[in-house]
């Protein structure tokens, strides 16, 4: 895929972008508790490397029950996940480039060959943000351009920008270069570099995503220490429309519990970072 424009012609668009950003204050609206839609902005996610195949299985049963947007797993994980969500409405995500993201483009495109080849329906590709920060824009452009000609609609792509290593000038480019690339999200982190999701990262995503494309209704994803229903509840506000998160099925229990305290039952109890099965990823 050739350019879309000069390094010169990019850095002059992202200028004039930010110069006119102006970021919006609105409270976003958030899904009513207990609601499907509630838990459909949820992608219930592992990816740690010593993910077991009995994780991997209890993580599928726990979306289908829950009624998740998906799951999101390693591309070894996929083919299981998908064999396990069969005749539900949960699809699978994969991750790609994860977690550095600084494999070449033929890497990538192999992996999300492989991933969509094994019945991935979305894919959570990673920023070569170091790319990004050297100011080679034309590069990132390339490199988004080619993996969205080979993963068209209705394929999901999202692009995780690891938001902790980046400045807001740098969220900016990339929020910019995902929505001329057709991206369907802009997604925070990976969790596993740097701080997650923060709310003024997630609004900023959002007032930039709004302003750059609003035709084309780009999605944020908030992922990395969303653990509990007021951490969902304060991303959605800022404008999160998607969840990255290991903690969705407590997330959505204490969303319950909100709206039917009145039946005096007691509340399973959280449980600790000493005897969660997960972590945050």
């Amino acid at each position: 895929m050739t350019t879309r424009y000069t390094n010169q012609e990019w850095t002059a668009i992202l200028r004039k972008v930010e110069e006119d950003l102006h970021l919006s204050r609105e409270v976003y609206k958030v899904p009513a508790f207990a609601s499907p839609q509630f838990a459909q902005t949820i992608d219930h996610t592992l990816l740690k490397l010593e993910a077991t195949k009995r994780q991997i299985d209890a993580l599928c049963a726990e979306a289908r029950v829950a009624g998740f947007a998906s799951v999101c797993v390693r591309l070894k994980h996929v083919s299981r996940s998908v064999a396990n969500l069969k005749s539900s409405d949960v699809v699978v995500a994969c991750v790609v480039g994860f977690h550095e993201g600084t494999q070449d483009l033929y890497e990538k495109i192999k992996e999300a060959e492989a991933a969509i080849e094994a019945g991935a329906a979305e894919l959570d590709i990673v920023l070569n943000y170091e790319v990004l920060r050297s100011g080679d824009y034309s590069s990132t452009y390339n490199e988004l351009g080619s993996l969205r000609a080979l993963a068209p609609h209705p394929t999901i792509l999202k692009l995780i920008l690891e938001t902790s290593q980046l400045d807001r000038g740098q969220i900016v480019a990339a929020c910019c270069i995902a929505a001329e690339a057709r991206f369907d999200f802009v997604k925070t982190s990976t969790g596993f570099r740097g701080h997650g999701a923060t709310e003024e990262h997630v609004r900023l995503m959002r007032s930039i995503v709004e302003k750059v494309s609003p035709e084309y209704g780009i999605g944020v994803k908030a992922s990395g220490e969303v653990r509990t229903c007021e951490d969902a509840v304060k991303m959605m506000k800022a404008g999160a429309t998607r969840i990255g998160t290991s903690a969705g099925v407590w997330i959505v229990k204490e969303a319950r519990q909100r709206v039917d305290d009145a039946r005096g039952e007691e509340t399973e109890e959280r449980p600790n970072l000493q005897t969660r099965l997960f972590t945050d990823y």
